[in-house]
């Protein structure tokens, strides 16, 4: 069995704006992770689908179009209908401060604001992610 994180990269709901996701992807990447990109316009169901049947240590969502709140809450709620509690989640984008301790709460591991480095995000994934693997 491999012992690299696998992390599902996903962009839920109606936005269209994938840069960052593909930076993020793409630095996990070559921090030597596996990353599955799942493409723009994904409801929490496919993203749920796709971290389990790629065998998925961790989810990370990409949302800008405010809607952060709800597609936080119901891919963590699908997760664990699904058995899948152990997938860790975690995300950014546009999303305010004050949002974020609520976002916890729910079971969101981290989420990175804008101007978080790669580097950072990199480090945090290994250190938080890599457990799960083990």
């Amino acid at each position: 069995m491999s012992s690299r994180i696998r992390v599902v990269v996903a962009k839920p709901g109606l936005d269209g704006h994938d840069r960052g996701a593909k930076v993020v992807a793409r630095a996990l990447r070559d921090a030597g992770m596996e990353v599955i990109y799942t493409g723009l316009h994904q409801t929490p169901e496919q993203i749920v689908e796709t971290a389990i049947q790629e065998d998925a240590s961790a989810v990370g969502l990409s949302v800008l179009s405010g809607a952060h709140m709800t597609l936080f809450r119901r891919v963590l709620e699908l997760l664990a209908e699904r058995d899948a509690r152990d997938i860790v989640v975690f995300g950014g984008g546009i999303i305010p401060n004050a949002d974020i301790p609520e976002l916890e709460q729910l079971g969101v591991a981290k989420i990175f604001t804008p101007g978080a480095t790669t580097r950072s995000i990199v480090e945090w994934v290994r250190a938080n992610v890599a457990q799960a693997v083990a």
